[in-house]
């Protein structure tokens, strides 16, 4: 996205979305260990409003945390923690949600590549870069389509 684009879109907040819930059984998971450019941090810090049914997911940030909530139920279902580092933005702490009636939690390092790819592709709208690729080896090495 342009930076003019970017300085045209309204930041998505908490108030936009109705209905949310927290991550009711926190489960930390492993940071993915990649670095988002400034550029990138700044798309991420506009969030992302469902805009129909086939869209699952709502994004806002406060301070440097990202809330990730399934659009149709409201439910937290990720959080990441971010700080800046030398080159960019790397999230510090991520955490899943633990709930099994409510998420399908898979093991940790899963959960990070979807994570990572969460961000890309929700936020980024990219769907070939390095969370889609890492995403695409663990589902390949278990078996799920």
């Amino acid at each position: 996205m342009h930076a003019y684009a970017m300085d045209r879109q309204p930041r998505i907040t908490r108030d936009d979305l109705a209905g949310l819930a927290p991550v009711a059984v926190p489960q930390s998971i492993p940071a993915p260990g990649r670095v988002w450019t400034a550029l990138d941090w700044d798309l991420i810090q506009l969030g992302h409003k469902s805009a129909d049914m086939d869209d699952r997911w709502h994004t806002y940030v406060e301070g440097r945390r990202l809330y990730i909530h399934r659009s149709w139920t409201g439910l937290g279902i990720y959080e990441a923690e971010f700080s800046p580092v030398p080159d960019g933005w790397q999230i510090t702490a991520a955490i899943v949600e633990g709930d099994r009636s409510s998420y399908r939690r898979q093991d940790d390092d899963y959960e990070s590549a979807l994570l990572e790819a969460l961000i890309d592709g929700v936020l980024l709208s990219s769907y070939d870069g390095p969370g889609h690729q890492r995403l695409a080896r663990f589902r390949n090495e278990r078996g799920i389509p």
